[in-house]
């Protein structure tokens, strides 16, 4: 399998539809928490919400690089989740992290080989691999905590009411 394949099915397995290294995903995560769920604040703790928006707001500016744009990004911007309110708000944002997983996916298993390791963006960044590995590796993190989150609460709603 080329190695584009492989990184390729590494996105997928963390943020669609893998087991093989946390034995879940985001799809698998977050299929079964509700907007309530989402933005509910533990401590200092990020929300669910806001760990999802973040972690699509990464993928979706790689995607613009990916797809010939500039790296328009900022680290600074990447907890600015608009409020959400509603049922529809957040399955709209969980839409859209599928879609631009998809596509993040979809756009790297076209790439060519040589590609990755050509500079991504910036000689500051390291190549496409370094940040598609990385993409990988946020995942995971991000995965983990929003793992975690979902069991204080469930631990918190079976005490507490």
């Amino acid at each position: 399998m080329s190695s584009v394949l492989q990184l390729s099915k590494r996105f997928r397995e963390v943020m669609l539809d893998g087991l093989w290294i946390a034995n879940t995903n985001f799809k698998d995560q977050l299929s079964d928490v509700d907007w309530q769920q989402a933005v509910t604040k533990i401590g200092s703790l990020n929300t669910i919400a806001m760990l999802t928006f973040h972690i699509d707001y990464y993928i979706a500016g790689i995607v613009n690089v990916f797809e010939g744009g500039g790296l328009e990004i900022k680290d600074q911007f990447s907890f600015d989740l608009p409020p959400i309110e509603s049922r529809e708000q957040w399955e709209d944002l969980l839409n859209k992290l599928w879609v631009d997983a998809e596509k993040f996916a979809g756009l790297l298993e076209q790439m060519p080989e040589s590609k990755l390791d050509e500079v991504f963006v910036d000689e500051k960044y390291g190549t496409y691999r370094r940040n598609i590995d990385g993409m990988i590796e946020h995942g995971y993190y991000h995965l983990g905590q929003i793992t975690l989150i979902k069991k204080i609460l469930k631990f918190d709603k079976q005490f507490n009411n």
